[in-house]
């Protein structure tokens, strides 16, 4: 059985498929009915799993020759660092008292860092505390994901603005699309050989990285329309977060995070990492999420 935290997900369900494509058991840990469905149709087995109840998460993994595991960020929550830490060490008992043959976490750019990256923090945090799992385990570390850029689509649609926390505008950084994520992830699970190491740290990211300006000008061809980046200044980036809808707390990680990407501190470890990289291009992922989004519109 390959158990797949997060399948309902970007990254989850496309490596739940490719598993189901390869005739595999799957069984999809979702957070409730509603998101398992298309996981049940494609035959997936369905576990709905409270990630803060460690009865519930020792359940999903019963059986498991292979977990994917992934700890997201509680969105919604007034202190989603202390929450996402509490499903961690939830996830991190389950899978020491219960340990699967093989276990992969997708983590993130710049997990090595202990302190000062943010977000990625708490995957440092998720990486530490699965180094103690007796499994043969595999950190997969993926850039940032292109699909983040649809939380600003409706101000690039509204205004022609592309408003960005990448400081300069020029600057090249690593993204990847999530489904070439979830397609390395499901492979990496599918590698029965025996690992040189473990933990392995496993990188992922595109094959050409790109600037702000780049996602801008893509972005203008696929709405035959000017787009201009805006470097957003420093001083603007709570209230911006926090207009978006995000909490004060969820803000402060993305700030703390944009901080580390424009210091040079986000960035594959070169040093132990096995680099991949994904073939799917900025264009295509953009202009299938201004497709979703239009769909989206259309039935409401």
């Amino acid at each position: 059985m390959f158990v797949i935290f997060g399948a309902a997900g970007n990254v989850g369900r496309v490596s739940a498929a490719a598993l189901r494509r390869a005739g595999r058991d799957v069984r999809a840990v979702v957070r409730d009915a509603k998101q398992g469905e298309a996981l049940a149709e494609a035959g997936c087995e369905i576990a709905i799993v409270n990630l803060l109840d460690p009865v519930s998460v020792a359940r999903a993994i019963e059986g498991a020759y292979a977990v994917q595991m992934l700890c997201p960020v509680p969105h919604a929550d007034a202190d989603p660092a202390a929450t996402m830490r509490r499903m961690i060490d939830v996830s991190a008992d389950a899978l020491r008292a219960n340990p699967p043959q093989r276990l992969l976490a997708l983590s993130d750019y710049g997990a090595e860092h202990a302190s000062g990256t943010g977000i990625t923090t708490l995957f440092h945090t998720l990486e530490t505390q699965l180094a103690t799992v007796a499994s043969q385990l595999t950190f997969l570390r993926a850039a940032e994901h292109i699909h983040n850029w649809a939380r600003v689509l409706p101000v690039v649609l509204a205004r022609g603005v592309l408003p960005s926390l990448h400081h300069p505008l020029s600057k090249l950084f690593p993204t990847v699309a999530a489904q070439d994520v979830g397609l390395l992830a499901a492979e990496l699970l599918l590698d029965d050989r025996p690992a040189k190491v473990s933990p392995r740290v496993v990188s992922i990211e595109g094959e050409t990285r790109v600037s702000a300006l780049d996602v801008a000008r893509t972005l203008g061809g696929l709405t035959r329309r000017p787009i201009t980046a805006h470097e957003v200044p420093r001083s603007e980036w709570a209230a911006m977060l926090q207009g978006a809808g995000l909490g004060e707390n969820h803000a402060r990680l993305i700030a703390d995070l944009y901080d580390a990407h424009n210091a040079g501190r986000i960035d594959v470890e070169t040093e132990i990492s096995e680099r991949r990289f994904g073939a799917t291009a900025l264009a295509d992922v953009l202009a299938a999420t201004l497709a979703n989004m239009a769909s989206t519109a259309t039935a409401s």
